[in-house]
């Protein structure tokens, strides 16, 4: 009767650690789909420069998560603005997707957004 319990248990851990394995390997497969961008920051104006340059970003993500990782990586405080332009002649809103902007503007496999903390164009 013991011998039943124990296999019991073997069975059980076998199937726990089956369907672990499914988790991770569905959570890998939506992980590696996600479509990345490649950006290319350019300072204008008064901004510091940026050491990297090029970054590659979920095309999911909007305008504004981008502006937010920028004053976070040149550490500009929090009242400071930051504006963005898509190729020196716009600025897109915050809610804006960057795979929209990528499809309209991109150029080269890329997508040149120029950053800086006056107001520079459009």
């Amino acid at each position: 009767m013991g011998d039943e319990n124990q296999s019991d248990d073997v069975s059980q851990a076998a199937l726990d650690n089956v369907k672990e394995n499914e988790q991770k390997e569905n959570g890998d497969a939506v992980k590696s789909d996600k479509i990345k961008v490649d950006i290319l920051l350019k300072a204008t104006g008064n901004a510091p420069i940026m050491k990297k340059k090029k970054w590659a970003v979920d095309a999911e993500k909007p305008i504004g998560w981008i502006m937010e990782f920028v004053k976070k990586y040149l550490k500009l405080e929090p009242e400071e603005k930051l504006f963005l332009y898509v190729n020196q002649t716009f600025a897109p809103s915050p809610d804006q997707i960057i795979k929209n902007l990528y499809e309209c503007f991109g150029t080269d496999g890329k997508l040149v957004l120029h950053y800086c903390k006056t107001q520079a164009w459009g």
